[in-house]
């Protein structure tokens, strides 16, 4: 019988399994019964994935940025519209429409490399904890008075999350004479996949969009899963750098330079476990609070 692990990991591959519809359309099923939002990640994911279908597959995403435009429905499905935009020696550039009772959820654009040689440096992975030296999320979040919601709880359930050492105003100092806040996960499937490169950044897009915009709030008085707190992805950003292993361990370290106008921004680095910076992210996000 499959380990519970193992269901949830197949559920995450079926969830990112798209159906063509004609050429360059696409429909995701709707992904629950009971009302709720659908998770950012999850839409940037199948978006890229909608994209990437229509590349050959000497070319790998290095990079997309999309727009959250509505909140999407879990009860319904998700249509996605690829735009062959261009095609180049080296590039190849895709469009996607995420769209949900005919109105736009998502804009995502994405481009895509063939493999070739160049000047290399990197930033260097932080000196933190070991994954087995770190408490799981829901642990680390018990020992701070803080839960995590059921909803996300379910969106995790494929991965298997641990959390280093999260001080807010730990991040790195840019001469203002204050650290930034910051936290750092380490992430990975909670059973292997072994997929290929193309889904491995898919998956990637996925779990990005988990806590980045948490980081925003975290020198703030009210929690992030508060119901004093209005918060939302307004746009998602990724480079990718290298083929990622979403099997393996990840360190995810994420930091906030900026809060204000109810909006948040932050900024996000993966490493894997040999200290690689596999791939960036950022997003700006909704951070409003609610009175009474």
């Amino acid at each position: 019988m499959d380990n519970p692990s193992s269901l949830a990991v197949a559920a995450l591959g079926d969830l990112l399994t798209i159906e063509r519809l004609d050429t360059d359309l696409y429909r995701a099923p709707a992904s629950d019964t009971e009302p709720g939002r659908v998770f950012g990640g999850q839409v940037v994911a199948q978006a890229l994935r909608a994209a990437a279908h229509s590349v050959e597959d000497a070319r790998q995403c290095h990079s997309l940025h999309a727009y959250f435009l509505r909140a999407g429905d879990v009860r319904k499905p998700i249509i996605y519209r690829t735009l062959r935009d261009y095609d180049g020696g080296s590039f190849t550039h895709r469009r996607v429409v995420a769209i949900q009772d005919g109105r736009p959820i998502l804009n995502l654009a994405s481009s895509f490399h063939r493999a070739e040689p160049g000047f290399a440096h990197a930033q260097t992975m932080p000196q933190l904890p070991a994954p087995d030296d770190c408490p799981d999320l829901a642990t680390a979040l018990a020992a701070m008075g803080q839960a995590i919601s059921s909803g996300s709880l379910v969106k995790l359930a494929a991965f298997d999350v641990r959390v280093a050492p999260e001080v807010s105003g730990s991040g790195e100092d840019h001469g203002g004479g204050d650290a930034l806040p910051a936290q750092h996960y380490w992430i990975r499937l909670a059973s292997p996949m072994q997929a290929d490169p193309a889904l491995q950044r898919v998956l990637l897009a996925y779990i990005s969009d988990f806590a980045l915009l948490r980081t925003t709030s975290l020198p703030h008085p009210t929690q992030f899963f508060s119901p004093r707190l209005q918060a939302a992805s307004l746009d998602h950003a990724m480079w990718f750098h290298t083929d990622p292993d979403v099997d393996d361990w990840l360190l995810y370290t994420m930091d906030s330079p900026w809060a204000g106008h109810a909006r948040g921004y932050a900024r996000g680095a993966l490493f894997d476990r040999k200290g690689t910076l596999v791939a960036s992210a950022t997003q700006e996000g909704l951070i409003r609070p609610v009175e009474g």
